[in-house]
């Protein structure tokens, strides 16, 4: 519904317009929008049907405002690319995080006592022994390298534990709590390997040229799309997601990339970490995100300017639903960049 009910007699009558109408546009049906319903001239809503997926614990076709947004979200889910006004679908390889990648541990296991935590934790030290990436700070994390913002020191007796879990370190992490309107990683990525603490979980791999084509998949417009359509959205601006549900968020699959490919990505990696990106929200609007997104979509996917401009405008649709910029005001004279 474009707006809430200003009363039980008007949510009876526009409960009764979305009833009697036809069947509904599904979200299988690609990137066209619900059902448009009408009340008078004005649009008082859309229609879509969107089954609940078992696999996905946050149901992303809730809260919608243009519902071509999850239908392009399905899509890409589904490894297709099928993106608003393009006549067709395009085969991406796309399979979910725990195939290829290990998350890490909650990091109640690292420090908790009531877990036998085999830590506890410190402020930062540049020498620090055990570093750990752990809380979010918007205003340090706009590049996709992060410095440690914590260090860890072993309890003594617990040395051997610690090493086993320290193992889990990564260069990787995933954010959990991603606040759409206000951070603009999805993923962060550390120089040296650091644990993963209640913001930022590890995620590993077997090969270390997948950690830069992750952070760089993963900050693109397509990346945070498939992380927003994965999560639980019931806090306007924010995807939170669980330890566990990291396993199964749908991801480019790495193990399909040729090793040039591979190499594209830690290329776009160089030269991007430098570069500050804005909140997640102002993608359409950041420059740096659209040459991020032009490097991900052509060089690396090997897609066309064409394809490239219609990733922009899901950009631009997707900045747009409220549960992405939760109500905050956007910058006076921003505008969509193509």
């Amino acid at each position: 519904m474009r707006r809430k009910p200003n009363s039980f007699i008007d949510a009876q009558e526009l409960s009764k317009l979305f009833s009697e109408n036809a069947a509904p546009r599904r979200l299988e049906d690609g990137p066209y929008g619900g059902l448009p319903i009408y009340r008078g001239d004005a649009v008082a809503g859309e229609v879509l049907d969107a089954p609940i997926d078992s696999h996905n614990p946050g149901w992303g076709a809730a809260r919608l405002l243009d519902a071509s947004v999850a239908q392009a979200a399905h899509s890409l889910a589904q490894g297709r690319l099928w993106l608003p006004a393009e006549p067709k679908a395009w085969e991406l390889p796309v399979a979910p995080l725990g195939e290829f990648g290990h998350r890490g541990l909650d990091s109640q296991l690292l420090i908790s006592v009531a877990h036998k935590g085999p830590f506890t934790k410190a402020p930062p030290s540049p020498t620090a022994t055990y570093p750990a990436l752990w809380n979010h700070n918007a205003k340090k994390e706009t590049r996709i390298v992060c410095t440690p913002d914590s260090q860890l020191h072993v309890r003594q007796g617990m040395e051997e534990q610690a090493a086993k879990l320290w193992s889990t370190a990564s260069r990787t992490h995933i954010s959990r709590g991603f606040r759409f309107n206000s951070q603009p990683l999805a993923i962060a990525f550390t120089e040296q390997r650091s644990a993963g603490g209640r913001g930022w979980p590890n995620v590993r791999f077997g090969d270390p040229l997948y950690d830069f084509a992750f952070a760089v998949w993963g900050n693109s417009t397509l990346g945070m799309l498939s992380y927003w359509w994965h999560s639980n959205l019931q806090v306007a601006g924010r995807g939170d997601m669980t330890i566990r549900s990291v396993d199964s968020l749908p991801t480019l699959d790495l193990r399909t990339l040729s090793d040039a490919q591979l190499h594209t990505a830690m290329d776009i990696f160089n030269d991007m970490k430098d570069e500050e990106l804005k909140p997640a929200y102002l993608a359409d609007v950041d420059p740096n995100r659209a040459l991020f997104d032009q490097r991900v979509v052509c060089d690396l996917l090997g897609f066309d300017e064409a394809t490239y401009a219609a990733v922009r405008r899901l950009a631009a649709k997707w900045c747009a639903e409220p549960s992405v910029h939760g109500g905050k005001a956007r910058p006076r004279g921003a505008r969509p960049i193509t």
